[in-house]
């Protein structure tokens, strides 16, 4: 195994923040729109600061903060050690570890559903939202990744 701390750190950082970004574009769509009231309908599965009306995000900040980058240095390197298996560009090896990522995260929540009683529609959601968010943060991974260490 490689373990690459300049691309964990600064490709991790990029990658955290492709995330940050596009799951604001689909937060306003998917968790502020559509499931909106499904999450109304089961406010004890959240936590108090997201009960408050309005929710208190900044105080769970810190947490979703810490909890992403070390999410996102987790799949840099896992990444960096599974790159050299995936066919074509760095963006298009980004794309298929993003696949990748969104599969193992479907079948997670898939799993999660049997355990947590959320109404479908949220785990649906949740999983789509999540093969958006890997997919494009995925090329994003791959090409800053091409960049910092090219294989």
């Amino acid at each position: 195994m490689k373990f690459n701390i300049k691309l964990i750190l600064i490709g991790g950082v990029v990658y955290y923040i492709a995330q940050w970004i596009i799951s604001m574009a689909t937060g306003m769509f998917i968790h502020e729109g559509v499931l909106d009231a499904a999450y109304q309908s089961v406010p004890q599965f959240w936590r108090p600061e997201l009960n408050q009306d309005p929710p208190d995000m900044m105080a769970l900040m810190p947490r979703w903060i810490a909890t992403g980058l070390i999410g996102a240095f987790i799949g840099t390197f896992i990444f960096d050690n599974v790159r050299a298996a995936l066919s074509g560009s760095n963006a298009i090896k980004g794309l298929k570890f993003g696949l990748l990522m969104a599969l193992f995260y479907a079948s997670f929540n898939a799993g999660w559903s049997g355990v947590f009683n959320l109404p479908g529609e949220i785990w649906f959601w949740w999983i789509v939202d999540g093969f958006i968010i890997y997919i494009l943060s995925g090329i994003v991974l791959g090409w800053i990744a091409g960049k910092i260490s090219p294989e």
